[in-house]
């Protein structure tokens, strides 16, 4: 999502002409939406708790299946606009995202637009969620975007790190799993970080990078310790090195 970000950027990105996101139907409905996804499948959502209350927060998931953004967004403990992904702003699906205060990302070239909608969520201390992995995969977390670290960094919020599971059932490429099927939301201890004014280097971003997508493995594993619920894919490897690059591949 913050492709175009340089080394030297400057210090705090503007967004007081930015505006805020649709919050009408995100946090004024949000118990309705949930509410119909709770009737279809068996949703349990995990440490709750660990997300904080108040104040900006990034929360940065794995990503295995259609319904981890509309997840991710409404049953949570608080709202969340997260980067979607420009392709599905088309037609009644768009306008229902962009009414549900969902942010379209392009994923393949830089989109400031898109990272001034996300601080804009985080200084008037909302939540933005973010898809480190860029798109859809089976669990293994082997690479992760720098764009969650970025805004984290640029605004001094802290990353709770979630792990979806079920949401995907092992082998099968289903859109959707099978109705009644349980699905897990599990989040992670939160991770601090601490406003960094300019400059802030690609070396900084990457580090955060990797210390957010260990945090994702360790979530997810944990998940899936606890509930014996499987992957599509392997469990994640904590091992190979996420390139903490800058992109604009955060999204559903």
């Amino acid at each position: 999502m913050t492709a175009g970000v340089r080394e030297g950027h400057q210090a705090l990105p503007r967004t007081t002409d930015v505006r805020h996101p649709s919050r009408l139907m995100l946090h004024g409905l949000r118990p309705a939406f949930a509410a119909v996804i709770r009737k279809r499948w068996d949703v349990e959502v995990r440490n709750a708790d660990r997300v904080p209350a108040t104040g900006p927060v990034v929360v940065a998931a794995n990503h295995i299946g259609f319904l981890d953004g509309p997840m991710m967004a409404i049953v949570g403990p608080r709202p969340v606009h997260a980067l979607t992904k420009e392709e599905l702003f088309s037609g009644p699906l768009g306008a229902f995202l962009t009414g549900a205060g969902q942010i379209s990302v392009n994923r393949d070239a830089p989109d400031p637009r898109a990272l001034r909608s996300a601080l804009r969520v985080l200084r008037d201390g909302g939540v933005a969620g973010l898809f480190p992995e860029s798109t859809r995969g089976a669990g293994e977390m082997v690479s992760a975007a720098g764009g969650a670290a970025y805004l984290a960094l640029v605004a001094g919020a802290p990353v709770v790190p979630m792990a979806f599971l079920g949401t995907r059932l092992p082998g099968t490429d289903a859109t959707f799993p099978p109705a009644g099927s349980r699905l897990v939301v599990s989040y992670g201890e939160p991770i601090p970080v601490a406003q960094q004014d300019w400059p802030r280097l690609r070396a900084d971003v990457r580090a955060l990078t990797e210390t957010i997508r260990q945090a994702i493995i360790a979530t997810t594993r944990e998940a899936v310790q606890a509930t014996g619920i499987d992957l599509p894919g392997p469990i994640p490897d904590p091992a190979p090195e996420a390139s903490g690059a800058v992109t604009s591949k955060d999204e559903k």
